[in-house]
């Protein structure tokens, strides 16, 4: 059975390396045409096109979201293909083990590509581009007896708005991740991890309300909102000395007044706040609120608060396809450091959410650059073609731990179990 699986996990790659260019090229009409949450129509017909082009894909544009999509393709073991043949997107059978890879495509304002999306993208493409190969070189020859599987579909989630936008939540609250069995996504940085912890993450924007007076002939008639976001802003500092080490609350004022002789009736903050473990996060945020609050009282301002975007979950590791990811990966070059894998705290994002509905992996790949996240220099690597080579190398990666958990005999049902033990212990 060993060859078999080398065999299938070479013709994954094969396949991947095949598509190459026509996957940069996906990639590179993304980066270049930035698109904020939920504006990426052009990443949308991007990916919807490239599928649509491609034989036997079954493609949903606009599923669910406006800028979501959805491709499906289906495989069944030789002796059960319909009529149509092996490897068609027609009704799949009844017993199906049907696995999901995720692409992301939303970019930041003002610094575009600075987290990757769009490679996030190609990788969840081209993963499952080489995962299809494989199955059809299977069923294109008669089977020895050495590989048992089930039915499998192949489901390609286009998930829009993860900076900020809570697009997967949607898109779970909206039944798109009904039924999938494990999903897989991996996300660019500076070095190779099957899993970093990600932080539980509630947005809050903060709202002042007072009133206007000059501020110089009458000062005292006015209710000076800059001065309770000002508070605000320092009361938090305050709180941090009393904070847990890896929890985090930041945040910046978006509207402070428009001129000095003019006392501000109306102030804006947005705030994060982050903790390790989703228990926690109520915790923090009643906090942070009584901060903000306080600020209120002591200035004479109303207050309101405001969250457009829903809370983003911690994300569960999954121990089964981590470390088959990693046995995976070093086949392939890949290095691990072990103090990435288990402390270094990344940020938040919505796969979290993902994770406490579906077992799946969120492994994290270098793209040949020491930039960090979020900056302009992150944004120039993710668009360069240097990242390529490693994004292409992570795409494989995914589609062999894919075919490890349709083949290998007790993966799925490990990773359901980890999947089970997670949700427990968080």
């Amino acid at each position: 059975m060993a060859l078999r699986l080398e065999e299938l996990k070479r013709r994954a790659g094969e396949c991947i390396e095949a598509a190459s260019e026509p996957l940069g090229e996906l990639s590179r009409a993304i980066w270049s045409r930035p698109e904020l949450a939920y504006e990426e129509h052009q990443a949308h017909g991007a990916l919807t096109r490239f599928f649509a082009g491609r034989p036997a894909w079954s493609v949903q544009p606009r599923y669910k979201l406006e800028t979501a999509f959805r491709a499906d393709w289906a495989w069944a073991p030789h002796g059960e293909e319909e009529d149509e043949g092996p490897g068609r997107a027609a009704e799949p059978p009844a017993a199906l083990l049907r696995l999901g890879f995720l692409c992301e495509y939303d970019a930041l304002p003002g610094i575009g590509h600075a987290c990757g999306h769009n490679l996030i993208a190609e990788v969840g493409a081209a993963a499952a581009l080489g995962l299809k190969g494989a199955l059809e070189s299977l069923a294109a020859r008669r089977p020895d007896g050495t590989l048992r599987a089930p039915a499998v579909q192949v489901t390609v989630l286009g998930t829009p708005a993860e900076e900020g936008g809570g697009g997967k939540v949607k898109l779970i609250e909206a039944g798109a991740f009904e039924n999938l069995d494990v999903v897989f996504m991996a996300h660019p940085f500076q070095e190779d991890a099957p899993y970093k912890p990600a932080l539980a993450n509630h947005h809050i924007t903060v709202k002042y309300y007072g009133k206007t007076s000059h501020a110089a002939a009458y000062p005292w008639e006015g209710v000076n909102a800059l001065d309770a976001a000002v508070l605000a802003y320092n009361n938090v500092s305050v709180l941090r000395q009393q904070m847990k080490p890896a929890w985090r609350v930041h945040g910046v004022i978006k509207q402070g007044g428009e001129r000095a002789n003019i006392i501000p009736s109306y102030t804006e903050l947005a705030f994060f706040v982050r903790t390790p473990l989703l228990k926690d996060l109520p915790v923090l945020v009643d906090k942070a609120e009584s901060c903000f609050r306080a600020a209120a009282l002591a200035t004479d301002c109303k207050i309101e608060f405001e969250s457009k975007c829903p809370d983003y979950y911690s994300v569960l590791p999954n121990k089964s396809l981590q470390q088959t990811y990693m046995e995976n990966g070093k086949s392939l070059g890949m290095e691990f450091s072990e103090k990435t894998t288990l402390s270094n705290l990344s940020g938040s994002t919505d796969f979290g959410n993902v994770s406490h509905v579906v077992p799946g992996i969120h492994a994290y790949f270098y793209i040949g650059s020491n930039a960090l996240n979020h900056t302009e220099q992150f944004t120039e690597a993710a668009g360069s073609k240097v990242a390529q080579q490693y994004t292409l190398r992570t795409a494989k990666v995914l589609a062999m731990t894919a075919i490890d958990v349709i083949f290998k005999p007790g993966l799925l049902e490990q990773v359901r179990e980890d999947f089970r033990q997670g949700k427990q212990e968080e």
